[in-house]
C-alpha cells in the first residue's frame, strides 16, 4: 500500500512516461496542457472572433480528459492520500523562512503566507498574479506550447523548437528565482 502514498522512484516513473509517450506518437497525438486553453475557447464559440480558433476541437477531446485527471487526481492526492508534510531542502526552507518570512514551506504545499484567501484583497498580491497569469499565458503562447508539452512531448519527439523552449524555460526561471524574485519581494 506504501506505492501508493508515497512518490515512486525516476526509476520507475520516468520509463512510465516514456511508454505514455510511445503511445501517444503511436496513436499521433502530442501532450501538452496549453493546448487545452485553446480547445475549451473553441468549444465556448471564440472561433466566431478568432480564425485561430476555428479548428474541429472534437479531436482534442482527450486531452480535455487528461486535464480533468490530472485535477481530480490532484485533489484525491492531496486530500485523501497525503499527510501534506512536504520534504525540501533544509537551506532552501531556513532561506524562505529568513529572508521571505515563510514558516510554512516544510508544513503545506502552498505555505499559506503565500496562498491564502485573505492574500487576495491585497492589491500588490492581487497585481503579481494577474501580471504572472498574463505572462505565464503569453509565454505558452509565443512559445508554442508549455512546459510539459515541450519538455515531454517535444523533446521525445527530437524537436529542436522544443530544446531551445525548454532552454529558455530554464534560464527564466533562473533569472526569476534568483534576480526577479528579490526585487519584488524584498530580500
Amino acid at each position: 500500500m506504501n506505492l501508493i502514498y508515497e512518490p515512486w522512484p525516476w526509476y520507475v516513473a520516468g520509463p512510465l512516461i516514456a511508454l505514455t509517450m510511445f503511445l501517444l506518437l503511436y496513436m499521433g497525438k502530442h501532450f501538452g496542457m496549453s493546448s487545452n486553453l485553446r480547445t475549451m475557447c473553441a468549444i465556448g464559440g471564440a472561433g466566431k472572433v478568432s480564425s485561430f480558433f476555428q479548428f474541429d476541437w472534437k479531436s482534442q477531446r482527450w486531452n480535455l480528459m487528461v486535464v480533468i485527471g490530472a485535477i481530480i487526481g490532484g485533489f484525491l492526492a492531496s486530500t485523501f492520500m497525503s499527510n501534506n508534510v512536504v520534504e525540501i531542502n533544509p537551506e532552501i526552507a531556513t532561506q524562505l523562512s529568513q529572508d521571505y518570512g515563510i514558516e510554512s514551506a516544510n508544513n503545506a504545499y502552498l505555505p499559506t503566507e503565500i496562498f491564502n484567501v485573505e492574500k487576495l484583497s491585497d492589491p500588490f498580491t492581487l497585481a503579481i498574479l494577474i501580471v504572472g497569469g498574463f505572462l505565464v499565458g503569453f509565454g505558452a503562447r509565443y512559445a508554442g506550447g508549455c512546459t510539459s508539452g515541450h519538455a515531454i512531448s517535444g523533446l521525445s519527439n527530437l524537436q529542436i523548437p522544443s530544446l531551445i523552449a525548454v532552454v529558455g524555460f530554464f534560464i527564466g526561471g533562473l533569472v526569476m528565482i534568483h534576480l526577479l524574485y528579490p526585487l519584488i519581494f524584498g530580500s
